[in-house]
């Protein structure tokens, strides 16, 4: 076991855990925090994507021991009920969810791409979210959210 110190959701925290365990483990287990969910378990769904350092990651494959110092942000540290981030309004808005069970990790890797490219082509948006799998057929509506809340920001329009 060992202290790890990082900043989770723009808070900095410190864990004692074992340095081989997965920080999806510890997300759900040990802090409460169900947005990133199990899916595969071999990072290959993006159903527990989160933000490591501003960069969309499988939690179920991030050791804890890599997160030392780093800054980790889930789909709680986006925005919530009250202040939803515009990703997360857009999705709302378009109904770009069906079950819901994917849509957490697409929220976080779409939050990476419009950090690093405010302006997304509609062939970036689909570059950036490809690796999530989605059982509901809902990739058009979550295509058109991502646009819609691309668009909203460059506006500076946080709704």
């Amino acid at each position: 076991m060992a202290m790890i110190e990082f900043t989770l959701n723009g808070e900095p925290a410190r864990i004692d855990a074992d340095e081989s365990e997965v920080l999806l483990d510890v997300l759900r287990g040990r802090l409460g925090l169900f947005g990133a969910r199990f899916g595969c378990g071999a990072g290959q769904c993006g159903a527990c994507a989160v933000l490591v350092d501003g960069r969309s990651v499988a939690a179920c494959q991030i050791e804890m021991a890599t997160l030392a110092g780093k800054s980790v942000t889930t789909l709680e540290g986006l925005g919530g009920p009250e202040r939803p981030h515009p990703l997360q309004a857009a999705f709302l808005e378009l109904q770009a969810g069906q079950c819901g069970y994917c849509l957490s990790g697409i929220l976080v890797s779409a939050q990476a791409l419009l950090d690093h490219n405010p302006d997304p082509s509609r062939a970036e948006i689909a570059e950036a979210l490809d690796w999530h799998l989605c059982r509901c057929g809902v990739h058009n509506r979550v295509m058109e959210a991502v646009a819609l809340a691309a668009r909203r920001m460059r506006e500076g329009d946080r709704s």
